[in-house]
């Protein structure tokens, strides 16, 4: 997928650790838009970034998600594995014990 981003999404992710986007996300579902001072508050529990560089990140996402919802990202040529032909085969097997409580 990265291979789809803009060059300038393409530099902000590749600079951000998986560390950083878990503690990322994990931030933003804590402080939504009306959280007084909401980048600063997400700035602090990502290791290393300012609240510039969550915003610009946020933004990079909200651009990129809306490529996608758009369809200007075109969807990935996944092989199917077998299955019903459908690519759905190791789903099936993963969600077959699975239930929801």
């Amino acid at each position: 997928m990265a291979s789809n981003f803009n060059s300038s999404s393409r530099n902000s992710v590749s600079s951000w650790t998986q560390r950083q986007n878990d503690q990322f996300e994990a931030a933003l579902a804590i402080y939504d838009r009306d959280t007084p001072d909401r980048w600063h508050n997400i700035s602090r529990v990502v290791d290393g970034k300012s609240a510039e560089e969550v915003k610009r990140h946020f933004e990079l996402l909200v651009k990129d998600i809306m490529k996608i919802e758009s369809d200007q990202v075109p969807l990935p040529n996944y092989r199917t594995t077998g299955g019903n032909g459908r690519g759905f085969g190791n789903e099936q097997r993963l969600f077959k014990n699975t239930r929801l409580q």
